[in-house]
């Protein structure tokens, strides 16, 4: 890849893994406009990386306090509030970790199509639209309940369709369980931690078996670049999603739903 290829792909991933509008969707515009080869699988690693240190990095201390609750709590019956936190975000994670390692295979070989991407696109986008306009917005993350983590976990899983959206699916159901919106995108981020951290060692395994020759400078160069774009796109989406609404996203999801399907039919 050239320089100019590393940076626009690191940042396209670092941007879209946390917005709720598809980052499969965007990372094959690229190839299917302008014609560039997939980046391969060293490099989709580096990227996931960089995304995974901004996000842990930016709930650094959200991730210190659950985990010392959930050591210090979670395993009593009188457990924090923090620690109740820290189980929901393992308990939610699950369906998407069992969803993923069944159907990868699947998915990889039956759904990456650019129609399907833009199907899901669009109506994933619509369903988060309706979420949005029906939102109680009375509930933080203090008052998530078991079911409430189980359904948003239900719909991580859901995200393994590629043009879903994992952060899309999972703000989609907060909102709908009545979650506030800057809670419903904290705690959709903090179960994209254990997910991306899955998915990246799943990668590395299969780079590490498959023993191509790597350009370390391309992964270093795109683990960077992505981790500035995602660090800030969490910044900025926490900062203005309550203000803002999902709109935007519903609407710019709609668009590139529409300009897929015209890739794909002319």
């Amino acid at each position: 890849m050239t320089m100019f290829e590393i940076i626009i792909l690191a940042i396209i991933q670092g941007l879209t893994e946390f917005l709720p509008i598809s980052s499969s969707a965007h990372l094959i515009l690229p190839a299917e406009i302008l014609g560039w080869k997939n980046q391969g699988l060293a490099f989709d690693v580096a990227v996931h990386v960089g995304s995974l240190l901004a996000v842990m990095i930016y709930f650094r201390e959200d991730i210190y306090r659950l985990t010392i609750a959930w050591f210090g709590t979670g395993f009593t019956k009188k457990m924090s509030s923090d620690a109740r936190l820290a189980w929901f975000v393992v308990i939610g994670t699950i369906p998407a970790g069992a969803f993923g390692f069944i159907m990868k295979d699947w998915i990889e070989i039956n759904a990456r199509s650019a129609l399907v991407i833009a199907i899901t696109t669009i109506v994933f986008g619509l369903a988060l639209w309706y979420a949005d306009a029906k939102a109680t917005q009375k509930k933080t993350t203090n008052d998530l309940t078991l079911k409430d983590t189980i359904l948003i976990g239900l719909a991580q899983a859901l995200a393994i369709i590629p043009g879903t959206s994992r952060s899309g699916a999972t703000m989609t159901a907060g909102l709908l369980l009545g979650l506030n919106r800057e809670s419903a995108a904290r705690f959709s981020f903090l179960l994209s931690i254990p997910i991306i951290l899955a998915a990246g060692l799943f990668s590395a395994l299969d780079l590490i078996e498959a023993k191509n020759a790597v350009d370390w400078n391309a992964l270093i160069y795109g683990a960077g670049f992505s981790f500035v774009a995602a660090y800030l796109c969490i910044y900025l989406f926490l900062s203005w999603i309550s203000r803002i609404g999902m709109l935007p996203f519903v609407i710019y999801r709609l668009i590139l739903g529409i300009v897929l399907l015209f890739i794909v039919f002319y």
